[in-house]
C-alpha cells in the first residue's frame, strides 16, 4: 500500500489552519510552463527567512519575561499594588504558559505549526492590550494570564517548526535563534523600559506578534507535519520550496516517507505505549533537560540580582539588569555560531560545568558574608566575588543550557508522539520554572549560601545527566536520530 493511502484518513481529518498556498506549488508539478517556473524561481522562500519571521515568537516570549522587570515600581506606585500583587502579576504568565503548554502539543497535530502560531499570536496581543489600558489589579491578572498562554504555545511550536524545516547541517544553528530571540526579547524589554511608561511599553509589547501574524501567509508549513497528515503533493512542493527550487531533494523525501510510514496508520498513541523504549527514552530525556534548566535556579538568581549589584557597590540596578541582558545576547549569539561546530552534547558539558562552578563560587561568597564584619575588606570582596560569579553564571547558562534543550527536544521526539511528549516535556518546563520563581525569596530568606549550594548540586547532576544520558544530534537528520532510539 502507498505512503499516500496510508495516509488519506489523516488527510480527510486534518487540514492546515493556514494553508500554505498555491504560489509555490506550481513549481513542483512536471507539467509548469515557463512562466510558472519562474515564478517559484522567484518566489523560492528561503530557511533563514522562514526562522526569523518565526522568530519574532520567541522575541515576544522574552518581552513578556522581561516586562516586570523595569516597570515594578511604576506600576505599584501608579496601581496602589502592595509586593505581594505585584509577585502574582509576575507570576500569572508562568501560570497561563502551563496551560498553553498543555494545549501546544496537540494542537500544533490538529491544525499545524503555522496555525497554532497563528493562535498563540491572538491572545499575546489582546493581553498587551489589557495591560495597557489597566485601571486596577485585576485587568493586569487578566492580560498576564492570556499573555501566558501563548507564550507556553510559542515555546513548544517554534523549536518544533525551527527543527522540521532546518537542514541537517543547519539545524543547530537555526535551533538555537529560538533561544537568541528569548534574550533579545528580554534585552528589549529592559532597554525600552529604561526610557517609556509601563503603558507605553505594553504597546510596544504588541509589535512582535502583529509583525507575525502577516509573516506567517508569506513561509511554508512543515513539510515533515504535511508528510505525516498525508498531504504528499504539498509536502514535497514545501520541502523544495525550503531547500531551493534547484535542489535534489528526492533522498530527504524518501526519509521522511519511510520515517512516516514506519510510524503506522494511527498517528496517535496511548499513554501505556510510551513504556516502549522507543518512546520512554527519548521523553526522559527532553524532559529531564528541560527541568534541569529551571531547577539550576536560573529564574531565581536574575530575581535576586539587583541585591548582588548592591552588595557589590553597583547603584543602577536597572543599568545593570540591562548590561546582564546584553550579555546573555551575545553569550547565545556564540552558542548560534558554535553549536553545528562543537556539537550540542559538548556544549552542556561546558556549560552545566560553567554553571556549577559559577554557582559554587556564590554560595562560597555568600557563606563567607555571613562570617565576617560588614566593615571588613572581605565583606566587599564577597560582594564583588558574587557579581563575578552571576555574570559567569549567566554567560555559561546562555553558551548551552539555556539554547540546546529546547533544540534536543525537538529534534528526538519521535513523530508520533511529538505532540503529546512534548506538551509534556513544555508543561515540566514551565511548571519548574514557577515553582524555582515562587520558592526563590522563601530560599533566600532561609539560607543565601544554602540555596547556591542547592542550585550548585543541580547544575553539577545536570553535568552528569548529559555525559551518561544525552546523545549527539549534530550531523544526524531526525530521521537517523529518532532510529537510534529503537
Amino acid at each position: 500500500m502507498s505512503f499516500r493511502d496510508d495516509n488519506e484518513e489523516g488527510r480527510d481529518l486534518r487540514k492546515p489552519f493556514l494553508h500554505t498556498g498555491s504560489w509555490y506549488r506550481m513549481g513542483s508539478r512536471q507539467g509548469s510552463v515557463m512562466s510558472s517556473t519562474q515564478v517559484i524561481r522567484d518566489s523560492s522562500v528561503s530557511v533563514v527567512l522562514c526562522v526569523l519571521i518565526v522568530a519574532l515568537g520567541p522575541i515576544q516570549f522574552g518581552f513578556t519575561c522581561g516586562y516586570s522587570s523595569p516597570t515594578q515600581s511604576e506600576i505599584v506606585d501608579e496601581l496602589k499594588l502592595s509586593v505581594s500583587e505585584f509577585s502574582v502579576f509576575g507570576s500569572l504568565s508562568n501560570v497561563g504558559a502551563m496551560v498553553g503548554a498543555i494545549a501546544s502539543g496537540q494542537m500544533s497535530e490538529y491544525i499545524g505549526r503555522k496555525g497554532s502560531l497563528m493562535i498563540a499570536a491572538i491572545p499575546n496581543i489582546i493581553g498587551w492590550l489589557i495591560i495597557s489600558f489597566a485601571r486596577d489589579v485585576s485587568f493586569l491578572y487578566m492580560g498576564r494570564l492570556l499573555e501566558g498562554f501563548g507564550v507556553g504555545i510559542i515555546s513548544y511550536t517554534v523549536p518544533v517548526y525551527i527543527a522540521e524545516i532546518a537542514p541537517q547541517n543547519m539545524r543547530g544553528s537555526l535551533g538555537s535563534v529560538n533561544q537568541l530571540s528569548v534574550t533579545i526579547g528580554i534585552m528589549l524589554a529592559y532597554l525600552l523600559g529604561l526610557f517609556v511608561s509601563w503603558r507605553t511599553l505594553a504597546v510596544l509589547g504588541i509589535l512582535p506578534c502583529t509583525i507575525l501574524i502577516p509573516g506567517l501567509f508569506f513561509i511554508p508549513e512543515s513539510p515533515r507535519w504535511l508528510a505525516k497528515m498525508g498531504m504528499t503533493e504539498d509536502f514535497e512542493a514545501s520541502l523544495q520550496v525550503l531547500r531551493g527550487f534547484d535542489a535534489d531533494i528526492s533522498s530527504e523525501v524518501n526519509d521522511i516517507k519511510r520515517s512516516v510510514a514506519s510510524t503506522g496508520k494511527r498517528t496517535n498513541i496511548r499513554f501505556a505505549e510510551l513504556k516502549r523504549k522507543r518512546y520512554w527514552f527519548p521523553l526522559t530525556i527532553g524532559i529531564g533537560l528541560l527541568i534541569l534548566q529551571q531547577l539550576s535556579g536560573v529564574n531565581g538568581v536574575l530575581f535576586y540580582s539587583s541585591n548582588i549589584f548592591s552588595s557589590a557597590g553597583i547603584s543602577n540596578s536597572n543599568l545593570a539588569t540591562l548590561g546582564l541582558g546584553v550579555i546573555q545576547v551575545i553569550a547565545t549569539g556564540v552558542t548560534t555560531w558554535l553549536v553545528d561546530k562543537a556539537g550540542r552534547r559538548l556544549l552542556l558539558i561546558v556549560s552545566s560545568s560553567g554553571m556549577t562552578i559559577s554557582l559554587l563560587l556564590v554560595a562560597i561568597a555568600f557563606y563567607l558574608e555571613g562570617v565576617v564584619s560588614e566593615a571588613s575588606q572581605v565583606y566587599s570582596i564577597c560582594g564583588i566575588l558574587s557579581l563575578v560569579g552571576l555574570v559567569a553564571l549567566i554567560v555559561s547558562y546562555s553558551l548551552g543550557v539555556g539554547a540546546i534543550p529546547w533544540l534536543i527536544m525537538s529534534e528526538i521526539l519521535p513523530v508520533n508522539i511529538k505532540g503529546l511528549a512534548g506538551s509534556m516535556a513544555t508543561l515540566a518546563n514551565w511548571l519548574t520554572s514557577w515553582v524555582i520563581t515562587m520558592t526563590a525569596n522563601l530560599l533566600l530568606d532561609w539560607s543565601e549560601g544554602g540555596t547556591f549550594t542547592i542550585y550548585t548540586i543541580v547544575a553539577a547532576f545536570t553535568v552528569a545527566f548529559v555525559t551518561l544520558w544525552v546523545p549527539e544530534t549534530k550531523g544526524r537528520t531526525l530521521e537517523e536520530i529518532q532510529l537510534s532510539f529503537r
